[in-house]
């Protein structure tokens, strides 16, 4: 029997924003996390879209052998056909042009992880009790740091620390970090929306995630301590074991956040 994921997911309006723009999702082959961004409801139509073309990617692979799918290329033709949904609605109605999403993705195989990333949502690995931030913030801010022009100290109270430089868009081609993972039983692995990480530091990620008794109670704890920081945005996240030997999960999506809203 192949190590199988568990995983929970959990997603939070947050203590200053009205509504949720985040969507996430879990199954037993796919984790994703998408946190939308424009005004009144267009963010949390561009994190629907994103979850959807993943969802329906994990809908043709289920009950397949992916043993010869290559993971990558599956996830990226995923978020391309969200952008050309967005673009077809965007047509459709103007309101809706420039809406986009961060996006988070992994796509498992066992041990074969492909991983997807585009924003500054953020995936994590808790290995032998060390965390591993796992993606490179798409920033402005970033973009600094990586030129050596500001310290990270800096970047955390940057006034355009939120300014992202890659999305999934309408009218764009995505150009996502595409990047494949090897696994091991025992992994801890969190993905979550800047809702999280605007508030905790990765020393209180890492305290949260070698605590906690299973993937629930961190991420009931992580949306704890995210609102008891101010919530200053919506809170996303998902956290999942990869466990050898554990009977496979079941198959029915786990959805939260704005795509829980829908009835596709």
């Amino acid at each position: 029997m192949s190590p199988t994921l568990r995983s929970a997911a959990g997603s939070d309006v947050g203590r200053r924003r009205e509504t949720n723009q985040d969507s996430a999702v879990t199954t037993p082959r796919m984790l994703a996390v998408a946190d939308g961004m424009g005004g009144h409801a267009h963010g949390e139509v561009a994190s629907m879209v994103a979850v959807t073309a993943l969802l329906d990617l994990d809908a043709q692979l289920r009950g397949s052998d992916l043993g010869e799918l290559d993971l990558l290329a599956a996830l990226r033709g995923a978020v391309e056909d969200a952008a050309a949904r967005l673009t077809d609605m965007a047509e459709q109605d103007p309101d809706l042009r420039g809406t986009g999403t961060t996006v988070v993705a992994f796509l498992v195989d066992g041990t074969r992880i492909g991983v997807l990333h585009l924003g500054d949502s953020r995936a994590y690995l808790l290995r032998d009790g060390e965390l591993r931030r796992l993606t490179h913030d798409h920033t402005l801010v970033q973009s600094l740091v990586d030129e050596g022009r500001i310290s990270e100290a800096e970047a955390a109270t940057h006034p355009r620390r939120s300014w992202l430089v890659k999305t999934l868009q309408d009218s764009s081609s995505p150009e996502p970090d595409l990047f494949a993972l090897e696994g091991s039983p025992g992994d801890r692995y969190l993905i979550c929306s800047d809702g999280v990480t605007a508030v905790l530091a990765d020393p209180q990620l890492h305290e949260v995630l070698a605590a906690a008794a299973d993937p629930a109670a961190a991420v009931a704890q992580l949306i704890e301590h995210a609102n008891a920081g101010g919530g200053p945005d919506n809170i996303t996240c998902i956290v999942a074991d990869l466990l050898e030997d554990a009977e496979r999960a079941d198959d029915t999506p786990v959805v939260v956040g704005a795509a829980a809203t829908t009835d596709d």
